[in-house]
């Protein structure tokens, strides 16, 4: 962003060659969105199914307010940059979109040769109060934090900002934190494309494999000797290095998607520098590549399958049966009758665009309805646009390492192969494809898997989607074991649309968030919200 404090400078040499990211700029994911929409009804049904359940009213009145910082960040305005590159609005009047950064160690336990530069955004409105604390917000890999907040921020849930101020951090080699550049621009789309266009195996997993090869030594030599300090358990670092620079005893954190796992790991890490604890659409803690893959399948599969009703009932532009029509066109991108879109590109663009966190999605059923369709009638630069624009947001040279860095048991070629025939039937869309997607980070080196907390200070709220494209909600049972382990009082509510994540999309889940802020108390727990 143009309105960004200057570069940093002082870096170990091989971290600061880390340089442009594959695609310039900041875009949200995929640049649109479309889904459940926001709901408007704060009716919350309850089915009480055991698990946490609500503290004491003096239990609560126990828990420590917020602090405001003694000590911030050196923020600069980068709300009209930042909005445009989005594709957003100006949101509501008064909107205040502030851009800084933090310097912090690249290894905090190593002590090695540093820093790194993390990049953050605050979003506010002019009756936010002046003393109120700040809410952090963390993304994870997903997407860069910042482009959640710009989404949140201008959106049905920018009402939050009424109460306090959101921080969002980006992850470290993501969004406005110092980029990472692998070079091998072949290579990179390669991955991005599942081989298609490399010949081989009509499978695609050997090709897949080799280019995880050539994409991981490429990124391994440019990040040394750092080159493990890019998963969750050092996000959490950052986390900490702004409570530290903040000078306050802890921090009310909102973990969205990836980033609730970011957001445990800090609480793992540092248990005493947790105030608030959100998870919201979190992934399973436990599972291995395979697993978590298949659960995002589940949720892509649902939510495009709700996206189908919704656009075929406005007798949208993709006809009486929109599943079918995005079939034929994935089958004819993959046959290569769609020129250089591959039918991995074309999937990708789906589902980031149903999982976008923007919260208008009601009204833009249309949008991808009639991108997809021009596309059929031989008119690619709507999708090709979009495609470019889910790169940036999604595929970025950080969320790849990232990703890698944080999956567990990546699966060989041949156990690859053995799901794509599996899913191809069990999930007729999406399934082959993010077969041969797990070949990604088949050669990326094994990491420890990111830390768990063993004890939680406060009440912890968990909201999950009935439709999540980016995660699935098949997890969000292992996070609440993990909490229940930990001996911690948590509830989860649980939205009945789709889209990611919850707090976006739904008014009902903001009311029952603004309340645990206010007071961390908690909704009854099994609380569903509806679409």
């Amino acid at each position: 962003m143009s309105d960004r404090p200057g570069r940093l400078s002082g870096m170990q040499s091989r971290v600061s060659r880390i340089g442009v990211a594959a695609i310039a700029g900041a875009v949200l994911a995929a640049g649109t969105a479309c889904g459940a929409g926001p709901s408007d009804r704060p009716d919350i049904a309850v089915v009480e199914h055991g698990g946490g359940s609500a503290p004491t009213s003096d239990a609560a009145d126990r828990i420590p307010p917020l602090q405001t910082p003694v000590r911030d960040l050196d923020w600069v305005d980068c709300k009209d940059t930042t909005l445009r590159a989005l594709g957003l609005g100006s949101g509501p009047e008064g909107l205040s979109f502030e851009c800084a950064s933090l310097l912090a160690p690249i290894d905090s336990v190593s002590g090695a040769a540093g820093p790194i530069e993390i990049g953050a955004a605050r979003a506010k409105l002019p009756q936010t109060p002046a003393e109120a604390a700040p809410l952090v917000l963390t993304s994870g890999s997903d997407v860069a934090s910042t482009n959640t907040l710009a989404a949140l921020a201008t959106g049905p849930s920018s009402g939050l900002l009424e109460r306090q101020p959101i921080v969002a951090v980006d992850r470290r080699g993501i969004g406005a934190s110092t980029p990472i550049d692998c070079g091998r621009t072949a290579d990179r789309s390669g991955l991005a494309d599942l081989g298609q266009f490399t010949p081989g195996d009509a499978s695609g997993v050997d090709e897949v494999a080799a280019l995880s090869r050539d994409v991981t030594v490429a990124c391994t030599d440019a990040l040394q000797p750092q080159e493990l300090a890019f998963d969750t358990a050092h996000a959490a670092d950052d986390l900490e290095q702004l409570r530290k620079l903040w000078q306050v005893n802890s921090l009310g954190l909102l973990g969205t998607g990836n980033g609730a796992a970011v957001a445990l790991a800090y609480a793992a890490k540092y248990p005493s520098g947790v105030g608030r604890l959100v998870l919201d659409s979190p992934a399973a803690t436990t599972a291995d590549a395979s697993t978590a893959a298949e659960q995002r399948l589940q949720g892509q599969e649902a939510a495009l399958a709700d996206f189908s009703r919704r656009c075929a009932a406005l007798e949208c532009s993709l006809g009486p049966d929109p599943s079918a029509a995005i079939v034929a066109l994935r089958d004819r991108a993959a046959a290569g009758q769609l020129g250089t879109v591959s039918s991995s590109a074309l999937l990708g663009a789906v589902s980031a665009f149903l999982g976008s966190p923007r919260g208008d999605q009601v009204d833009r059923v249309r949008e991808l309805s009639d991108v997809l369709a021009a596309a059929g009638r031989g008119d690619l630069a709507p999708l090709q646009g979009l495609i470019g624009a889910t790169r940036a947001a999604v595929g970025t040279d950080g969320q790849f390492v990232a990703r890698c860095s944080d999956g567990q048991q990546w699966p060989g070629p041949g156990r690859a192969k053995e799901l794509q025939r599996t899913w191809a039937d069990r999930y007729p869309v999406f399934g082959a494809d993010a077969a041969v997607g797990l070949m990604r980070c088949s050669a990326w080196p094994t990491m420890s898997p990111p830390p768990l907390p063993s004890t939680v200070p406060v009440p912890v709220l968990v909201f999950n989607g009935a439709a999540d494209p980016v995660v699935g909600n098949a997890g969000v049972a292992t996070v609440t074991g993990t909490l229940t382990s930990a001996d911690t009082t948590w509830s989860n509510v649980a939205w009945a649309g789709y889209g990611h994540p919850v707090t976006t999309h739904s008014d009902c889940a903001r009311q029952s968030l603004g309340r645990y802020l206010d007071s961390a108390s908690l909704p009854a727990n099994g609380s569903v919200c509806p679409a």
